[in-house]
């Protein structure tokens, strides 16, 4: 792959990743809540239901979405739903003060940012597009879905950190309940608006 077009893939990988979304909405959001590295895990996730992803479209599962639509419909049916019941999760979240002899409360482990990837159409059309822009044919196919897998890491890592830094530097500010149940409802809200993205 050319630089001119390594550089390109990168712009729109980047464009992509660090948008608002799913994915940065819970990040955010576990920032806050739980801080920066107990949140990593979901971060590590994420990443890894990425690159799940972009396999399963470079590798023939994105023709059979292209081929047959209904199994996009589908799939942004799903992705509502799921994107609908983490938002009432988050919005509606007990404050919590952490006592020393209390068992903290536990963040959105890997598997469900894994998880959370097959329901988001913004992660298909991210696998979707990258390959079908930036992909090479022939011989060098698969040394160019090796660069774009690199480029998701890449933006993905990038992109991960600022926005859970983000959400732990909002946690430190918020010391009352009231300040932490307007946080979370408003990220609540935040995340079910997702869903219009994913109609839109």
């Amino acid at each position: 792959m050319e630089q001119g077009l390594f550089l390109s893939m990168l712009a729109f990988l980047w464009v992509a990743a660090i948008t608002p979304g799913p994915n940065n909405m819970l990040l955010t959001t576990s920032g806050a809540n739980f801080g920066f590295m107990r949140s990593l895990w979901l971060m590590v996730g994420i990443m890894l239901g990425m690159q799940s992803i972009l396999l399963l479209v470079a590798f023939g599962v994105g023709g059979m979405i292209l081929l047959y639509p209904a199994l996009h419909l589908i799939l942004k049916v799903l992705g509502s739903l799921y994107l609908l019941w983490l938002a009432w999760k988050i919005a509606t979240a007990a404050y919590e003060r952490l006592e020393a002899s209390a068992p903290p409360p536990q963040p959105l482990r890997l598997y469900q940012g894994w998880l959370l990837q097959f329901l988001n159409p913004k992660a298909w059309l991210m696998a979707l597009g990258s390959v079908a822009s930036f992909s090479l044919a022939g011989s060098g196919y698969n040394h160019s879905v090796l660069l774009i897998s690199f480029g998701i890491v890449l933006v993905n890592l990038i992109s991960g950190v600022i926005w859970l830094g983000f959400g732990t530097a909002i946690g430190r500010l918020l010391r009352s309940r009231k300040a932490w149940v307007i946080f979370n409802v408003s990220m609540g809200v935040l995340t079910a608006a997702c869903v219009l993205l994913i109609w839109h």
